[in-house]
């Protein structure tokens, strides 16, 4: 009986994880099957129609796995290229009138630099705009997706270059033997790969030669070329910078044609003067913003490599992007002759202990001075008389901000130590000790400033704890010589009142805080964090000319005074460090060349009414911005080194990289009419670039007046500028959020100053970096792959489906191996799954969608129409694989188990293909359009096929298959317990033995109670009315009791036996109501419980193996002794409405 009863239900049964197309007796049906049911029938093999476990998916490792799944979609990838190419099907034309809100959508990304292959971080941000664009396209749109290829700035020419000495210096092709002896293991510094920097397509090792340990770290540009495949005859036409131009753009487009980017290649370019199109439009640009007056020549601290002899920008640097220059103020502390023999020397010349300060007002309470006594220290010749004691680090800046006897050369007179300076007397500026002396302190960083810092024990924690330990500790003077008169008689000098803190506010917290040391670095970091802010903005000064005065008025005040007499300079350095991409350490260099007056008030103004108005779609990213633009100051847009346009007034400066890429978006708009589709320009046949002139510039772009004198065609100038107006403003540009603080908040300010309000940017979206399997994508760990790669290795689809489930935030997302390859078997699963269906749909059933699981599934259908073309619109593109893809084929699966033997509707299923098949179509095209054209037999292109219609959602009918469904896996886990038996032994007694095959459950009775009525009625009465619908809360609980005691039930004799009962229901109601909805309380469900589990006997009976189930009113006495001997657990267990309860007995 039991094998037979089995076989029953496997026949009529699916269970999530497998499903296999039986044909079986009397036509075409179909038996789903779980993977253990499957292996007992014998002739029928599962093959490729089952869920495999995790292991045995497609995966690009060792091991004989099989490709053939992957293979097939490499193949179909390839196939759908093909098609679209013959059609042009993603080629952008204007129309001749404006659009309408909606009608067309322009998106763009920003152009990746050059010197390498494209990898994964690339693809990330660039697959949001390509699924929002694709997006709009399905949905009817006329969509513009152009891209471009940077190569302006440095790196490239400074590969080149490097390039070109190896070989100078080792041969073509290179003889490194003679320098590669041998390799040592060591630990590398791990690379951002989400930045512009080169991209190796094979994995990083981490050993290093001894000739690249020697070198700085890094590769030798030779074995980099090699990394890309590339021959060494291939290799040395790379010492010319503008090949790579020519190599590495045309690869990077057939990669992302094999990504399937639906771009118009028409409109590609490079930039450079190589493109002679677009250098006249970026000189036409600067030309525009000089004559507004928006560039200027000024005297300016910039970042700065001495290697290049230029400003480093943020594109030029392989670390450190937006560090900007630190300014302090330099206090000359004079020494005191007779000078100790180390400085003999010097005599004759003003030698300087050169401290940086950003707090000038405190110099009054100075006391001493400190050095790191085993710092490394110069004597460093800043002119004919002075001479300053610092860093060498610092003394570099200094050479570059005009401070050395020889520019930009550091002339160091005396080599010294700490130990050297430990004792000097010194004379500094007003200061009320007329001397000080240097002494030492053990936590000073020679990275920061100039290595020699005052001391201020008043208003300084750290001061006042290493004056502290030097003052109580004997021995320590002892250890490093310093004289009891050099620190005894100094105490702390009160020079600031700061509310709460008084006048020494640096005791009173180290007292506060219990610091015991200057070695608690954590506890002083607390102190001063305490104390210095509120030093700064509530700080009246008590001593001084401005005594009385709040400091942060009388700080500019003191430190103007300190500069004009000559007793302090200014300095500046990186407020970290960073480095440039030719690889030295960049200085800070007070440099006389062009900025853009980005900062300037009426212009900040103007930018941030732009960005007010548009849409950014993260809290996070507006912040960002609005925080850009509180800082951002005139920035250097110009360079003497690197690739790019000529400054068209200064021919001697090229103009940085930053600053040719923040309007090329509308370049975008009228690329195809001048270059002809050739990305370098040099298809001159239609326009010459001579011919655009400022006038046709200004024409197209700016509404200025036709170009008369123009040689170019009417019809011509009229289309280009008809595209122009058509396609802006732009609607969406997507970046990584690293670009806000300089190219993105740029481009704001160029559209604000070049182009009317109604041609500014709509929308920015940002995301973060991504990770590769929940690790930092890094070159030098091996934990990298170029989109190339992706593609190989997991097909285009499955890599495009892999980035949509990354994440869509603003924190860094995750790329999974095992979701690309999840992705390759769920891709070509369906593909089989969909032939399958096909190849028997004749004999499916037909009509209209007449049962309850037609109608559920029809349901779902529509509410995964909506619910994707939301997250869609919003850009949430992890949210609309998962309700267009994951829900919708979940929605299938439970329809096809639910159907049992009268079988899927075939009109319905044909929906769901359809359906299924465009809203995957922006995340997976080339599977989206080979089913639609293979298997479907439609017309046209799917990527083209408008958003599929859909009826409103029945949230009642969801609510109530919910319903059934979840009462079947409760009644189940109930059956199931009953089966097996209690597990553990009951003090009087033996354990529970399980039912034996004789007395096994086969009859289910389901009591229902579908509306609440007595005490639970009146809680739910008396929270209705407490009940706030537009807050979502409640009443406080006190009033609820109340309401509860004057109810009738309040008034009733056993009120404090029910009383028990109500609190805890009313907590449970009032906690659902504010996370669902008032809903959770009504008196019944919106739905007939009875009439659901009446329509669907036959689905429970499957599902729970029975042969008889009855659904029965909890409420009818007849109906409840049917329970019997079990009726007691009707008792314990009472139904409620949502909540049924089961009884399972034997015949």
């Amino acid at each position: 009986m039991r094998r037979k009863r089995k076989k029953e239900i496997d026949l009529g049964a699916f269970v999530l994880g497998c499903s296999c197309w039986i044909p079986t007796k009397g036509g075409a049906s179909f038996l789903f099957l779980n993977h253990s049911q499957a292996l007992r029938l014998k002739g029928i093999s599962l093959g490729r129609f089952c869920q495999l476990p995790s292991k045995e998916m497609a995966s690009n490792t060792e091991g004989g796995k099989s490709y053939a799944r992957r293979d097939r979609l490499l193949e179909i990838e390839a196939k759908v290229r093909n098609w679209w190419e013959e059609k042009d099907v993603f080629k952008s034309e204007s129309c001749n009138k404006p659009p309408e809100p909606g009608e067309k959508f322009f998106g763009n990304f920003p152009y990746p630099y050059m010197n390498g292959f494209l990898h994964l971080g690339h693809a990330f941000s660039l697959s949001k705009l390509e699924f929002a664009a694709a997006y709009h396209r399905l949905r009817g749109a006329n969509v513009l997706l152009p891209f471009a290829f940077h190569c302006t700035g440095m790196p490239i020419k400074a590969s080149a270059d490097k390039l070109a000495r190896e070989i100078q210096k080792f041969g073509d092709p290179p003889s490194f033997h003679t320098v590669v002896e041998e390799t040592i293991n060591t630990v590398p510094e791990p690379e951002e790969a989400n930045g512009g920097d080169q991209t190796l397509p094979d994995k990083f090792k981490s050993k290093k030669s001894k000739a690249a340990s020697k070198s700085g770290g890094d590769k030798f540009q030779w074995e980099i070329m090699r990394s890309y495949g590339l021959s060494d005859g291939e290799i040395s036409r790379f010492q010319d910078p503008y090949h790579w131009l020519t190599y590495f753009p045309p690869l990077a487009k057939e990669d992302l044609k094999a990504f399937g980017l639906g771009c118009d290649w028409r409109r590609s370019f490079i930039t450079t003067n190589m493109n002679p199109f677009y250098d006249s439009f970026v000189r036409w640009q600067m030309r525009k913003l000089k004559e507004m007056g928006k560039i200027v020549k000024d005297m300016r601290y910039t970042i700065y490599s001495p290697l290049d002899g230029q400003p480093c920008a943020d594109h030029d640097r392989a670390s450190g992007e937006g560090v900007q220059p630190q300014d302090y103020t330099l206090i000359k502390m004079e020494v005191l002759p007779p000078f100790p023999a180390k400085l003999r020397d010097l005599e004759g010349r003003r030698v300087f202990l050169a401290a940086a300060t950003l707090r000038p007002e405190t110099m009054y309470g100075q006391t001493n001075s400190w050095v790191l006594p085993d710092g490394k220290y110069g004597a460093f010749e800043i002119n004919e008389t002075d001479v300053f004691i610092v860093t060498e680090r610092a003394a570099l800046n200094l050479a570059y901000q005009k401070l050395s006897k020889v520019p930009e050369k550091l002339t160091c007179l005396v080599e010294l130590t700490g130990y050297d300076l430990i004792g000097l007397p010194l004379k500094s500026p007003l200061a009320f000790n007329e001397i000080i002396y240097s002494l030492p302190m053990l936590t000073i960083l020679t990275d920061k400033g100039t290595g020699i810092v005052t001391s201020v024990p008043s208003d300084s924690p750290d001061d006042y704890m290493a004056l502290h330990d030097l003052k109580s500790k004997p021995t320590f003077r002892a250890k490093f010589g310093v004289k009891d008169d050099w620190v005894l008689p100094f105490e702390v000098v009160p020079i600031i009142n700061i509310p709460e803190f008084g006048d020494k506010s640096a005791e009173k917290v180290c007292i506060d805080l219990k610091i015991k040391s200057q070695n608690e670095k954590d506890k002083l970091a607390d102190a001063k964090r305490l104390t210095y802010l509120r030093g700064f903005t509530e700080g009246t000064m008590l001593v001084g000319e401005y005594a009385g005065m709040r400091v942060q008025e009388a700080k500019p005040l003191i430190k103007s005074n300190l500069l004009e007499v000559g007793e302090a300079v200014m300095y500046s350095e990186p407020e970290k460090k960073v480095k440039s991409r030719s690889g030295d350490e960049c200085v800070v260099a007070l440099t006389d060349q062009w900025y853009i007056t980005y900062g300037e008030s009426e212009w900040k103004k103007v930018a941030e009414e732009c960005l007010s108005n548009m849409k950014l779609y993260s809290d996070e990213s507006r912040h960002g911005f609005e925080h850009t633009l509180s800082w951002l100051n005139q920035w250097a847009c110009s360079r003497s080194f690197g690739l790019g346009t000529r400054l068209p007034w200064d021919d001697q400066f090229l103009v940085e990289s930053l600053s040719d890429s923040t309007l090329y978006m509308a370049y975008y708009t009228i690329a195809h009419l001048l270059q002809n589709g050739d990305m370098y320009g040099s298809d001159t046949s239609s326009v010459k670039p001579e011919q655009m002139t400022d006038e046709v510039w200004n024409f197209v772009f700016c509404g200025g007046s036709y170009p008369k004198s123009s040689h170019i065609s009417s019809s011509l100038l009229n289309k280009m500028k008809q595209e122009f107006e058509y396609w802006y403003p732009f609607d969406l540009r997507v970046s990584g959020k690293d670009l806000i603080q300089n190219h993105l908040t740029f481009c704001i300010y160029n559209h604000t100053a070049l182009l009317p309000n109604h041609h500014w940017p709509r929308g920015f979206r940002c995301n973060g970096h991504i990770m590769l399997n929940s690790e930092k994508m890094s070159k030098s760990t091996g934990n990298f792959r170029t989109l190339r790669q992706a593609i190989e290795e997991f097909s285009a689809d499955a890599t495009r489906f892999s980035l949509a489930d990354a994440g869509d935030g603003m924190d860094d997302a995750n790329f999974v191996f095992e979701t690309a390859n999840a992705a390759i078997l769920r891709l070509t699963k369906e593909i089989s799954w969909m032939e399958e269906v096909l190849s028997v749909e004749l004999s499916l059933r037909t009509g209209p969608t007449s049962t309850y699981a037609d109608r559920v599934f029809a349901n779902e259908i529509n509410i995964a129409v909506k619910m994707t073309e939301q997250y869609y619109h919003e850009y949430m593109f992890r949210e609309a694989l998962k309700t267009g893809f994951y829900d919708l084929q979940a929605a299938r699966d439970e329809y096809r188990f639910s159907c049992g033997a009268g079988g899927m509707n075939r009109d319905l299923l044909w929906s769901f293909m359809e359906v299924q098949t465009r809203l995957i179509t922006p995340i997976c095209p080339h599977y989206a359009e080979y089913v639609w054209k293979k298997l479907l037999k439609k017309d046209g292109f799917v990527v083209k096929a408008g958003w599929p219609m859909a009826d409103s959602p029945d949230l009642t009918l969801q609510s109530a298959n919910k319903y059934l469904q979840d009462s079947i896996v409760s009644m189940r886990k109930l059956l199931q317990k009953q089966m097996s038996g209690s597990k553990k032994a009951n003090k009087k007694a033996a354990p529970v033995t399980p039912p034996t095959e004789e007395n096994k459950p086969t009859i289910g009775l389901i009591y229902v109670n579908e509306q609440y009525d007595g005490w639970k009625e009146e809680c739910l009465r008396i929270l209705q009315s407490k009940f706030d619908s537009v807050t979502h809360s409640f009443a406080a609980d006190q009033e609820i009791l109340v309401a509860l005691q004057k109810s009738a039930i309040g008034q009733a004799a056993n009120f404090k036996q029910t009383q028990k009962l109500c609190m805890p229901f009313l907590r449970f109601k009032k906690d659902e109501a504010v996370a669902v909805g008032v809903q959770a309380l009504d008196l019944k469900l919106p739905f007939g419980e009875i009439e659901v589990l009446q329509e669907n006997l036959e689905l429970i009976k499957r599902q729970l193996g029975l042969e008889h189930v009855e659904v029965l009113s909890a409420k009818d006495p007849v109906a409840v002794s049917k329970a019997s001997p079990l009726d007691s657990l009707l008792k314990q267990n009472p139904p409620s409405p949502g909540n049924p309860t089961a009884i399972f007995l034997s015949r």
